[in-house]
């Protein structure tokens, strides 16, 4: 074979390479993406698939018959800053930020030593983008465009922090609407169309970024209070208004599916949808305002407690994962896991590089979601601020304060915690204070119970 024949069999083979990755639309970058989904206080028991009566929900429903969902899942805290710091570093958050954040103070954030998600897979060259509610802190140093996001579209801080609900707030605190680390417009009650201008912003994020790997974060501000839908949503659900905004954040989640499988990406994209912590229903009376009611809120389903509380009803949160050419349809586990996990398995999945200088508290899930039984995840500890007050082994939960004094509830026999066997299981609550006298020491969390 002479030189001229073997230059246009190589010149044959490299057009015809082409045209195969041209038809198909290959990326060059074949590593998963990623969307995470949080919402807002919204409760264990809202969502169709979690047992609700009378609210649906198909899309997410259909997300968990396609892929995993668990039931003993669990946020990192039961309020919004600390739960969203720990699922975006994969800490618990008495090691960085344990109380909630917001206005008028511009000084206080997620450390900015601490190391995000978006932080390591951005250096790992995905494309990362911020939609909805960050809480935490607003000040430019702590926006999510200098804690590795690309790009930000939504609410620094809850959709409450408005006069007169907050009384601690002044005029000059509005609550804005942000690009990047820009306010463009004054929002304060006009707060119908949130939800589907988010979801409008999270597929352009998507269109724009289909030919390379990507990160959205998509954090709904709602259901928390208040509560509001646009105008094509109101009364179509027999859950009230609430339940409106439940149907809505379901449409939402459709259309990021439809969206993937639209542009070829549904096969090798992990979706993951789940909740910050339980429902608010001790809310304070100043909530009680522009036709804010009582039961404008979730359902815990069978589970005590609610948000901001160490009991299962504000930390135990609905979880759905999907990842059609990773998680065989149709699994539901009652293994233990967490949103700390999530960081660690993301971070793995997407051969991104764990910071080795700080203590990663969340387990790699993949073997799980692969096929496996087990969660490598067995411990977990409840945190009310800067203060551990419970602790979960496997089914015993045992909780410590001064008011309620000790409490151990077998959660595979009694997972609404009804029945304190604390008197008859004297060498568990041993055990478990000894856990959470550990616990305390090695993060300085405070304890009651020394």
């Amino acid at each position: 074979m002479n030189k001229s024949t073997v230059f246009l069999l190589m010149l044959l083979l490299a057009g015809f390479s082409g045209n195969i990755h041209a038809g198909n639309q290959m990326k060059s970058d074949e590593r998963p993406n990623v969307v995470l989904i949080f919402a807002d206080d919204m409760g264990y028991g809202d969502l169709s698939c979690f047992g609700h009566p009378v609210i649906q929900t198909p899309n997410i429903d259909q997300m968990a018959d396609e892929g995993i969902r668990f039931t003993s899942f669990y946020s990192a805290a039961s309020v919004c800053t600390p739960s969203r710091a720990a699922l975006l570093t994969g800490r618990y958050p008495v090691r960085n930020i344990p109380t909630n954040c917001g206005p008028p103070d511009l000084e206080k954030g997620l450390p900015v030593s601490e190391i995000t998600l978006a932080d390591i897979l951005g250096q790992e060259g995905y494309a990362t983008m911020a939609v909805g509610k960050w809480h935490l802190g607003h000040g430019e140093k702590f926006l999510p465009t200098n804690r590795g996001f690309d790009s930000f579209y939504g609410l620094p801080y809850s959709n409450d922090m408005i006069l007169p609900w907050c009384p601690w707030l002044t005029e000059e605190d509005k609550l804005f609407l942000y690009e990047d680390d820009k306010p463009v417009k004054e929002i304060g009650w006009e707060q119908d169309d949130l939800t589907k201008n988010n979801t409008q912003k999270a597929l352009e994020f998507i269109e724009a970024n289909r030919e390379k790997s990507f990160f959205l974060y998509l954090a709904y501000s709602m259901p928390h209070l208040p509560v509001n839908t646009s105008k094509e949503f109101r009364g179509k659900s027999k859950g009230g208004l609430y339940g409106d905004v439940i149907e809505t954040i379901d449409w939402s989640t459709g259309q990021i599916l439809s969206k993937l499988k639209s542009l070829g990406l549904d096969e090798n994209t992990l979706v993951i949808f789940t909740s910050d912590n339980g429902p608010w229903h001790n809310l304070p009376d100043r909530m009680l305002q522009q036709g804010v009611k009582r039961w404008h809120a979730g359902s815990t389903g069978l589970l005590r407690g609610a948000k901001a509380t160490t009991y299962e009803g504000g930390f135990r949160v609905p979880a759905v994962l999907r990842w059609p050419s990773q998680i065989k349809e149709g699994r539901v586990t009652s293994e233990m896991a967490t949103t700390m996990d999530l960081f660690t398995t993301i971070a793995n999945i997407c051969n991104a590089q764990l910071p080795n200088d700080r203590i990663i508290d969340g387990n790699n899930l993949f073997p799980l979601l692969a096929g496996g039984i087990e969660s490598p995840t067995k411990v977990l500890y409840y945190c009310h601020g800067e203060e551990v007050q419970a602790v979960r082994q496997d089914e015993w939960k045992y909780r410590y304060t001064k008011n309620d004094g000790q409490q151990l509830f077998n959660l595979n026999l009694d997972p609404a915690e009804m029945y304190n066997v604390a008197d008859s299981q004297p060498e568990i609550v041993k055990e478990l204070h000894q856990l959470l006298e550990n616990f305390s020491a090695d993060t300085g969390a405070k304890f009651e119970g020394k």
